[in-house]
């Protein structure tokens, strides 16, 4: 697909290549949590919250951001 183009000029807000490896970390934790809870608690055990082990803002991208597709072709290119 040499030709495809963004159909929405948005691009997130980052330094960092891949926010994989935060997101691995952030769910390792709470898998983690909730299988201590879990072992604790037994038949009362209750569902914590998933977003309680880590903050969108500790992250490596930090939100999107719009820009004039006219002013930056080259950035609507996939």
């Amino acid at each position: 697909m040499s030709r495809s183009k963004r159909k929405t000029p948005i691009c997130g807000v980052t330094s960092a290549v891949s926010e994989a490896e935060d997101k691995a970390l952030w769910h390792r934790a709470h898998r983690r949590s909730e299988r201590v809870a879990l072992e604790r608690d037994g038949i009362e055990y209750i569902a914590s919250n998933r977003h309680a082990h880590s903050s969108t803002w500790r992250m490596g991208k930090d939100g999107k951001h719009f820009f004039d597709a006219a002013e930056w072709p080259t950035v609507m290119r996939k």
